[in-house]
């Protein structure tokens, strides 16, 4: 029997999660189990490939710690790589212990997060450990919960022995009728070479720079529609500026569907707008031509538009206020 142990957390010295994995390891050597241990910390640059490790495995225990909040972002990428990239069908015999101690608060949510995230990989939890401890000093001299830990491991044990049926779960059935993830219908082996391919920088920064290249290459034969587009909205803001002496600013405004920002720019009575680049921004902002749209027939304002969460900015709120008063569009309803 071989039994893999994936700790995601920072390997700090007084970690109560790294005792009670250590004493689990004495209880399955005990026990004449395989053990094998990855430090998550250990592999930041090649986690997508860990799923490959599972592959001569019989039961895993997946063990970190609460920091601040939830399971932490290296068992986080080590689940995400085995949602992409395991054999789902080696999983579904897999049975799985979760471990998480908390110095802060969420043990036990975090916990259960681990254990509903193996049913949906169509794994089987086991009875996990969970606890808030305070100072690791409290389970080192408290045979009790030395006694706890043994028993789980025990449990672990059992289950993947004796092969011990478990009731099946709704987060599969769920899954089955409503997930729209789309499959990527690969081999066990293929999956394989994806997850090393994912890994590989080198690889990944080449297919980065080919799908830029791509994208230049179709800018530039949509380059008659990116002139003829480029002109929108122009004329309604020129039509409906509103000089307020004084004041002076910058906007610029990142819409998706362009392929430069809209650059307008208030200088006390006088105002230019065009699409381009400025040196000098005093807002950005990002939104939609559809709300753009909007706001210039009078169905919106900018300001109700950054409250309801349609547009973001970045700058001076008050400068950001201030485009209400120099563009009055037909009244919002």
């Amino acid at each position: 029997m071989k039994i893999n142990i994936y700790y995601g957390g920072r390997g700090l010295i007084g970690d109560p999660t790294l005792y009670v994995i250590n004493k689990m390891q004495e209880v399955l050597k005990e026990l004449n189990v395989t053990v094998e241990r990855y430090d998550l910390y250990e592999y930041k640059n090649g986690i997508t490939t860990l799923p490959q490790s599972l592959k001569d495995t019989d039961g895993v225990i997946l063990a970190t710690t609460v920091e601040w909040f939830g399971i932490g972002g290296w068992m986080q990428q080590f689940l995400d790589a085995c949602w992409l990239y395991a054999d789902k069908e080696k999983l579904s015999k897999m049975y799985m212990l979760p471990i998480v101690m908390s110095t802060t608060y969420g043990e036990r949510e975090a916990m259960t997060n681990l254990a509903l995230a193996w049913e949906i990989l169509g794994g089987i939890p086991c009875t996990g450990i969970c606890g808030y401890i305070a100072d690791v000093a409290e389970i080192e001299q408290d045979s009790q919960y030395n006694r706890v830990i043994e028993r789980r491991t025990e449990d672990l044990y059992r289950s993947i022995n004796q092969k011990i049926p478990a009731f099946p779960c709704s987060n599969q059935a769920v899954k089955q009728k409503v997930s729209f993830t789309q499959s990527l219908n690969l081999t066990p082996q293929e999956a394989e070479r994806l997850s090393e391919l994912a890994s590989n920088d080198v690889y990944v920064q080449k297919q980065k720079e080919d799908i830029q290249e791509l994208a230049s290459m179709f800018k530039d034969l949509l380059g008659e529609q990116d002139v003829v587009e480029s002109s929108r909205f122009l004329e309604d803001l020129r039509a409906n500026f509103h000089p307020q002496p004084g004041f002076k600013a910058t906007y610029k405004f990142d819409l998706p569907e362009e392929s430069k920002p809209l650059i307008i720019k208030v200088d006390h009575t006088e105002m230019e707008c065009y699409y381009g680049t400025s040196d000098n921004v005093d807002v950005e902002l990002q939104i939609s031509a559809e709300v753009m749209n909007e706001i210039i027939e009078g169905r919106m304002t900018f300001q109700r538009a950054f409250m309801a969460g349609s547009m973001k900015m970045r700058g001076d709120f008050r400068i950001l206020r201030t485009l209400d008063v120099l563009y009055r569009f037909a009244e919002a309803s």
